[in-house]
């Protein structure tokens, strides 16, 4: 397990690359975020983990298989993992962010356009739900502002 490594895979270069290259720029590994997202988006205020589907237990995948070997030991480190992941997640919705999990078996060259695609649609509309929000608030803050007073429009 000592040649596994939790940082620049290969599924999350393929993620990193497809984003840099229509524009979207990132942090890697964000160390003041909850669980270290792979990828966190500023911007969007949106953190991208890439997971692999045999480490965290993605259910109803092919590339996801019990080892026959040391049954327990893998199991209870598979149930952890898909925790700690419902853990991350949660705090970092309670932080107000938003989280997408992009598995390792939706970057095969069957569905890897659709994933990616998807993605950058998803990005984009949480960037313009997030953003008309702030406007429509900005507009509602300017409109308690008035030359009289308070009073006269029932407001304490």
């Amino acid at each position: 397990m000592a040649a596994i490594h939790s940082k620049d895979t290969k599924p999350e270069m393929i993620v990193r690359k497809w984003l840099w290259k229509r524009g979207f720029r990132y942090r890697l590994n964000a160390p003041r975020l909850p669980g270290h997202p792979d990828l966190v988006l500023k911007k969007y205020r949106t953190c991208i983990f890439v997971n692999g589907c045999f480490w965290h237990g993605h259910e109803n995948c092919n590339q996801f298989r019990k080892p026959k070997t040391n049954i327990d030991f893998w199991e209870n480190k598979i149930k952890r993992n898909q925790q700690r992941d419902k853990d991350e997640i949660h705090k970092l919705s309670t932080m107000g962010w938003h989280t997408i999990t992009v598995w390792e078996c939706e970057l095969r060259p069957k569905t890897l356009e659709k994933t990616l695609t998807s993605l950058a649609y998803t990005l984009n509309h949480i960037f313009i739900l997030d953003h008309s929000k702030e406007n429509y608030e900005a507009k509602e803050e300017k409109m308690l502002v008035a030359a009289e007073e308070r009073e006269k429009y029932g407001i304490k």
